[in-house]
């Protein structure tokens, strides 16, 4: 055999480029792993701007990378972390650019933990480092709520509950409620809309966030991260009444007050009310009890003045006053009284001339007549008790300005001798002579050891 022929037998050598080598070994991996759990442990963990995660996947080992694009990265229930044991599912590929295999994540749950539980550890460490859970920023709850918001389920037993205990304790509160899904796909962004509706139309005082008991799944809504920002970005305060005693939300670390129960969160918001009603049912007695004192005194100071003969003359001129002002009013009220009498009789005479013509036509102008001279009568009316007001103001003003008690209080003083008579001159009393001085507040007795005639 020639040696051409032998070099015709042998195998064609093929020879690939790197790209086709690569393309090959990734079609494999595709046809072979199209859907593969596998378990590890997190490490060098990343996210990109756009959203995209991007973590090695490590045992004892070996090592695998990982990425998880953005819209798969929303629906994850929690986010991955270094040194977290979990387990993914995907399918493996190549990146051709650096020729590595990686698993395409499409589902990440923790080993041991649930992924809920976790999430709702991370986001609460989250919240809790922003300053979320802080008592310096929540705000306190209405004393007397004109109208309370309802966020919750319209068909649900929670808004029961509310409705209950509301109209029993505040039957005439008003209520809005913003029915809303409480769990399930949706949920969250329900909830956020109507805190934010509230805080935008400023109809209720106080927003009462409440659903039933249920499992962590169930109460999930209330653990998301859109809920949170709603309630913290809250101008209105918020009480959370989400489940049972037991259970904690995310919604109750950052509300402004968290109750056991819906039903505990209607009791707490119309407690404040019951509250301020029995503070100002002491502050009126305390209020009644200081009036009789004060009044109680007055008198005693009254029958004081009573005793000197100044304050008699000006009890008798108080006297004459009321007196006057008495003939006064009965006086306007007989000149009302003719008024009222005459305008009967015009109208009378108007009811006569009324049956001979056409009844609606001066019916009509009867009745337009009896408006005017009606709103004319009581203008006049009210122009004379104005006057008799003013008139009084100023005998009252009179009265007041020519009162002894006045003058004490402007720090003058009253001098009487032994014998209790006013004292005019120096001449009155001789030395040694015992005297008492009336002040405004008390009496002063003295004996005169010096006189001065100027």
């Amino acid at each position: 055999m020639s040696q051409s022929l032998l070099f015709d037998l042998q195998p064609q050598k093929r020879v690939w480029k790197v790209s086709e080598i690569t393309e090959r070994i990734g079609a494999l991996l595709e046809d072979s792993f199209p859907d593969v759990w596998i378990e590890g442990e997190v490490s060098n963990f990343h996210a990109s701007q756009p959203g995209h995660l991007y973590f090695t996947l490590k045992d004892s080992h070996a090592q695998i990378r990982c990425v998880c694009f953005r819209d798969q990265a929303r629906i994850l229930k929690f986010r991955p972390e270094d040194g977290l044991h979990v387990t993914v599912r995907g399918a493996l590929g190549v990146y051709e650019v650096r020729g590595e295999y990686q698993v395409y994540v499409t589902h990440l749950e923790p080993v041991g933990a649930g992924a809920l539980q976790v999430a709702f550890e991370q986001l609460k460490k989250k919240l809790q480092e922003e300053g979320l859970f802080e008592a310096a920023r929540k705000k306190p709850l209405p004393v007397l709520p004109r109208c309370i918001g309802v966020v919750t389920s319209p068909a649900g037993a929670a808004v029961r509950d509310i409705l209950r205990v509301l109209k029993r304790r505040f039957a005439n509160v008003h209520v809005q409620l913003y029915p809303v899904k409480v769990q399930g796909e949706g949920a969250a962004s329900e909830i956020a809309a109507a805190l934010r509706h509230f805080n935008r139309v400023r109809f209720a005082e106080v927003i009462i966030l409440a659903r039933g008991g249920g499992s962590l799944e169930d109460l999930w809504a209330f653990n998301e991260e859109a809920v949170a920002r709603a309630i913290a970005a809250s101008e209105v305060p918020i009480i959370t009444g989400v489940g049972h005693e037991t259970d904690f939300t995310i919604a109750d670390f950052v509300a402004d007050l968290r109750a056991p129960t819906p039903s505990a969160a209607a009791e707490i918001v119309v407690q404040s009310r019951r509250e301020f009603e029995r503070h100002i049912a002491a502050r009126f007695s305390d209020l009644v009890k200081e009036m009789r004192y004060f009044l109680s005194q007055r008198r005693h100071h009254v029958r004081d003045l009573q005793t000197h003969r100044g304050f008699r003359q000006l009890e008798v001129l108080v006297r004459r006053r009321h007196q006057q002002l008495d003939e006064l009013s009965n006086a306007l009220g007989i000149v009302l009284r003719l008024r009222l009498a005459t305008a009967r009789q015009r109208a009378t005479r108007a009811g006569a001339q009324i049956a001979s013509f056409d009844l609606r036509t001066r019916a009509a102008a009867l009745r337009r007549r009896i408006d005017q001279r009606t709103e004319a009568l009581r203008a006049g009316i009210d122009r004379g008790l104005i006057a008799r007001r003013h008139r009084y103001e100023k005998l009252k003003l009179q009265l007041e300005e020519r009162s002894p008690l006045n003058l004490l209080e402007r720090g003058y003083s009253i001098a009487y001798d032994s014998s209790g008579k006013v004292l005019r001159s120096a001449e009155q009393v001789a030395l040694g002579a015992d005297i008492s001085v009336r002040l405004a507040k008390g009496r002063l007795d003295a004996t005169v050891r010096r006189k001065r005639s100027d």
